[in-house]
């Protein structure tokens, strides 16, 4: 995925969950549309580098985009878009494998209303198997560990939920973290934000819900799908937020 029309600044202050103010190599300080309304505390701290994207449209409220921040040596992308799209692109062409799925995909739609809840994902194989996946995007790291969710998320309970359900009446479901950078060694939940999701994890996991998690190259103006990462639910997790505030 490559982001046209992108230019570089700093981070000056983040306004409310949709807007910040960032400034411009040229000193000039712009309003910014945030493109994820997750915390995103321990990155967007004032005079970090920022990637924007810049727009040429009239009808918006912000001529720019806030896509992705820098950590120390590394780039994260924070587009909440962007997650589904590379899942999407994965696993038509292949190169995010789906665990104990025997056949090939062969339909694959966005968008499925099941129970409660739209799924991001309903798939179809030339075995006959048929199941959900649901795609969440990752962005919180430290000392190299991923972590999900940066704040709770009642939607997200709701997802595994109704997936746990799903398998149990014989679909294949799977949760899909995508993380939204590269350098990584293991994903998990992080069980102190939301202790009600990792319990209900576990339980996914133990009626054969498959969670998995696939690490991205970020560069300036670019992502890319890269590889599989571990995902391990007792892995510990240091929240920065957490160091920050001692």
């Amino acid at each position: 995925m490559n982001y046209p029309n992108v230019v570089m600044g700093t981070f000056v202050a983040r306004d409310n969950r949709f807007v910040a103010r960032c400034r411009l190599v040229t000193g000039e300080e712009v309003v910014v549309h945030v493109k994820n309304t997750g915390r995103g505390k321990e990155v967007l701290i004032e005079g970090v580098s920022v990637i924007l994207q810049y727009w040429d449209n009239p009808k918006r409220k912000t001529k720019y985009d806030l896509i992705a921040v820098k950590k120390q040596e590394q780039w994260i992308n924070i587009d909440s878009q962007i997650p589904n799209r590379l899942a999407y692109e994965g696993m038509l062409d292949g190169r995010i494998q789906l665990p104990h799925l025997q056949g090939t995909i062969v339909l694959l739609r966005r968008e499925v209303k099941y129970g409660q809840s739209k799924f991001d994902f309903y798939f179809e194989t030339d075995q006959g198997e048929t199941g959900f996946v649901e795609v969440k995007g990752m962005t919180l790291e430290n000392e190299r560990v991923g972590a999900f969710p940066d704040a709770p998320t009642i939607r997200g309970l709701k997802h595994v939920n109704e997936l746990i359900q799903a398998k149990k009446i014989g679909y294949y479901a799977a949760v899909l973290f995508m993380i939204q950078f590269e350098n990584v060694d293991v994903a998990t939940i992080h069980r102190q934000m939301q202790p009600a999701l990792a319990d209900a994890i576990k339980e996914a996991q133990s009626v054969g819900v498959e969670v998995i998690a696939y690490n991205c190259q970020v560069n300036q103006g670019e992502i890319q799908l890269l590889s599989e990462v571990p995902f391990d639910l007792n892995a510990p997790f240091n929240d920065p937020n957490n160091e920050k505030r001692k």
